[in-house]
């Protein structure tokens, strides 16, 4: 009740316990930003205003500096893992914690929690809801306008750029950004999407908008190259009238390709982008920002295969982009044949990063926000 700072942060457990309609009715109470971690998007509705994106090591500029700076955060279904924390002695050092969790060993495991809410978070959150409205008359939102405010003034300096997919120059290369913003418009961010591990993930993660839970299928931690092809499947299977999208990489994808066997075996229209930088986009990265660019099997463009060939070898639709001005109408072409799975290549910038990037063994509030920038 006197947190002037406050912050919800939610993640997969939340999901889990279909805490959506909870979560949305504690925060008309409490009207606090949120953020989710990447197994907790969708749990609150990417398109509300007080939604501060995902946070971490690849989260939001705000989402980070809110958590940092936060007097109260309460984690709902989350277990402070290191993607989150980044150095846990250094993590939202004027905190208090409030942990809501099912899972006992989750609980001040790696962060301290001040008040520990054991049981199913949607029952929890049931129970705090209520004595929130016993109490409403100590409660007042208006104590928050200048934390939204300086949440709003992160956001106008260093937020993600949610327009990039309106440069259609064929100046320079198509940017990764910019093809999940496209099919973001595509599917009127109402699809299913699966993704598999590396920059792609990220970017999808950060730029397409889930408001519903369990819309966007992901091996998290377990970090599964591979996983997105047969989680399209299986999404297809269960939602045949159902968009389904696959956000892969061209390494990714290659792990379970044979699957497309499958797809044509049980009739599975779904569509699969494929974020072509011909490279381990992530590792690349990696090599490029710790060890001055010095490649190491992280980059193969000579031996990839034509994935459009192999693509209708398999019985599907192939279509290839490497110009933007050719991007939202191949797109808008592959998601208009409903009844059969397009696999659209798409070459994209192999020089780009996945921006902001935490500093490793430092707060969240030390970031990277671009290749020669930092906080």
């Amino acid at each position: 009740m006197q947190a002037r700072k406050p912050v919800i942060y939610a993640g997969g457990g939340a999901i889990a316990s279909n805490a959506e309609e909870e979560l949305l009715q504690l925060n008309q109470i409490l009207d606090a930003p949120v953020t989710n971690t990447l197994m907790g998007l969708g749990i609150y509705p990417a398109t509300h205003e007080r939604f501060l994106g995902m946070l971490g090591m690849h989260g939001t500029y705000q989402a980070n500096m809110a958590m940092h700076n936060a007097d109260l955060i309460i984690a709902i279904g989350a277990r402070f893992d290191d993607r989150i924390t980044n150095n846990p002695s250094k993590f939202s050092p004027g905190a208090k914690i409030i942990h809501l969790d099912v899972d006992h060993s989750s609980v001040s495991k790696i962060i301290e929690a001040n008040v520990a809410v054991f049981g199913q978070v949607k029952n929890s959150l049931k129970a705090m809801i209520g004595l929130l409205k016993q109490h409403s008359d100590k409660y007042d939102k208006n104590n928050l306008k200048e934390w939204h405010s300086q949440i709003a003034e992160w956001k106008s300096s260093h937020g993600l750029n949610y327009e990039m997919y309106k440069d259609e120059s064929d100046a320079h290369a198509i940017l990764p950004q910019a093809v999940v913003q496209h099919v973001y418009n595509v599917t009127n961010g109402d699809a299913y999407v699966t993704s598999d591990v590396g920059q792609h993930q990220m970017f999808a993660a950060q730029y397409y908008h889930f408001d519903k839970p369990r819309r966007w299928i992901n091996s998290g931690g377990l970090g599964t190259m591979g996983f997105g092809l047969p989680a399209a499947m299986g999404v297809k299977f269960a939602f045949p009238n159902e968009e389904v999208v696959c956000i892969t990489g061209e390494g990714s994808i290659q792990m379970c390709i044979q699957e497309l066997s499958t797809c044509l075996q049980y009739n599975l229209p779904i569509k699969i982008i494929n974020i072509n930088n011909e490279a381990l986009g992530m590792v690349k990265q990696w090599q490029d920002m710790n060890y001055g660019g010095r490649h190491s099997e992280s980059t193969y463009q000579d031996s990839l295969p034509d994935f459009i060939k192999l693509a209708e070898s398999y019985g599907h639709v192939g279509l290839k982009v490497e110009k933007n001005s050719e991007l939202k109408e191949v797109l808008e072409k592959a998601f208009s044949m409903k009844d059969k799975l397009v696999f659209v290549d798409i070459y994209v910038d192999p020089a780009e990063h996945v921006y902001p990037m935490l500093v490793a063994n430092n707060s969240l509030e030390d970031m990277w926000l671009s290749k020669d920038k930092k906080t």
